[in-house]
């Protein structure tokens, strides 16, 4: 009997037959090598059918949680089916961090890296830049170990689940730190033609929010770490943009009750770098997301690019958060070898209303060859995507010798990037 169980948007329904929550890594590994078709579901923050399958789908939150810290190497080793919020507090109870953390805390640490999901900082590259080892349970049921410096390992880390189930990931770690973030409001968008580059780079995190309703940017995020802080108190005016009077949501209008604590209060790493408390569940998945990476040297090119078709983008939308992020090495990364800002759309809950728009988003920014966020929404063709990551074929060799079956493909990873 097909079980009906969806995403966190609940707009997918996904198609498996079965969905298993193995108690074991020999469980999974007797389940794997015996199944024909096989998909891991890391906390269902996807948008689209990245993880669908019509066999089995696997939880891994079964199974046993583990930690480990290791101080000579400074590393942690975790199982797959941990979250940053679990990691965060553990980790800072221990005197220890992680670089960077994305908006959510709530996500699962392998299938995040899987994604290239990723926070915000011009120095700060995608949480899988923080794995140096990933251990994958492969359709033959075989434990695999890629370690970082080895062969494969630039495919591994970002693998949109397609090289086999992910049990453990190795994080590097430094010594623990404290935060504290500002909200400006009210920045002129005239203001990112002269003073981008300046702007995202104020503070270790920056994150600007625009509702493309008015000719401002809504808010400018600023999350500065207290070692490197330029001085006690806010600027009183960031290239027009003038402190917040209170805390603030990224969504205008609603409460920020749910958001990470502002107003220059300091606070552990893992208690600002996210936009959300890992206590609270910042809404109830009534909402769509897509987003899209486009080179950070054309950022404000791209910028006046949306600003064009603003009137269609606004009334689907709930807010758009622009970030930075630093290059990387892995192949099916949307930062690979290419310093990036990232246009994220978090819309209304209408489908049929947001999909045209992506379409005339893609249509917009086509000519910075964006790449989008594997795991939201886009209708770039698979033939447009593959040709946008160029170790592609190595990637698809990869896949090849250790899922010769494609047993952890579905129709998502075989169209847009393994190819028929």
């Amino acid at each position: 009997m097909v079980q009906r169980l969806t995403n966190w948007a609940g707009n997918i329904t996904f198609l498996a037959d079965r969905v298993e929550r193995p108690a074991s890594l020999d469980e999974l590994r007797d389940l794997v090598a015996g199944s024909a078709k096989v998909r891991v579901l890391g906390s269902g923050h996807s948008f689209n059918r990245i993880a669908d399958t019509p066999g089995v789908l696997v939880s891994l939150d079964g199974l046993p949680a583990s930690v480990e810290i290791d101080t000579a190497a400074s590393v942690v080793r975790l199982t797959g089916g941990v979250r940053y919020a679990e990691l965060g507090r553990l980790l800072h109870g221990k005197g220890y961090a992680v670089r960077n953390l994305a908006s959510l805390p709530h996500i699962s640490v392998a299938g995040s890296c899987a994604t290239a999901t990723h926070g915000s900082g011009v120095t700060n590259g995608s949480l899988a830049t923080a794995v140096s080892a990933v251990e994958i349970v492969t359709a033959a049921g075989d434990l695999v170990t890629f370690e970082r410096g080895g062969d494969g390992f630039d495919g591994a880390v970002v693998a949109l689940g397609a090289l086999g189930a992910v049990v453990s990931v190795t994080l590097d770690i430094v010594p623990a730190f404290d935060v504290r973030q500002y909200v400006y409001e009210g920045l002129p968008a005239g203001a990112l033609d002269d003073h981008f580059d300046e702007i995202v780079s104020r503070a270790y995190s920056v994150s600007m929010f625009t509702d493309w309703r008015t000719s401002l940017i809504n808010q400018v995020w600023v999350k500065e770490r207290l070692d490197e802080a330029a001085g006690p108190v806010p600027l009183p005016d960031l290239f027009g943009a003038t402190p917040a009077g209170g805390p603030r949501h990224p969504v205008p209008g609603m409460s920020a009750v749910h958001c990470t604590e502002q107003m220059g209060v300091p606070g552990p790493w893992f208690e600002r770098l996210p936009h959300f408390r890992p206590d609270f569940t910042p809404s109830s998945g009534e909402e769509l997301q897509s987003e899209y990476m486009v080179a950070r040297a054309d950022a404000v090119a791209a910028f006046h690019a949306l600003r064009e078709i603003s009137d269609r983008i606004a009334p689907v939308l709930q807010i758009c958060e622009i970030r930075t992020i630093a290059a990387d090495r892995h192949w099916l990364s949307p930062f690979y070898e290419r310093d990036t800002v990232a246009y994220h759309f978090t819309w209304k809950k209408d489908p049929e209303a947001v999909l045209p728009v992506l379409g005339l988003i893609e249509d917009r920014l086509a000519s910075f060859t964006p790449r989008p966020h594997w795991g939201k929404l886009f209708t770039l063709s698979p033939e447009t995507l593959r040709a946008r990551y160029e170790r592609l074929p190595e990637f698809q060799a990869l896949a090849r010798r250790h899922d010769p079956a494609a047993t952890f493909a579905n129709a998502f990873v075989t169209d847009h990037v393994l190819g028929s």
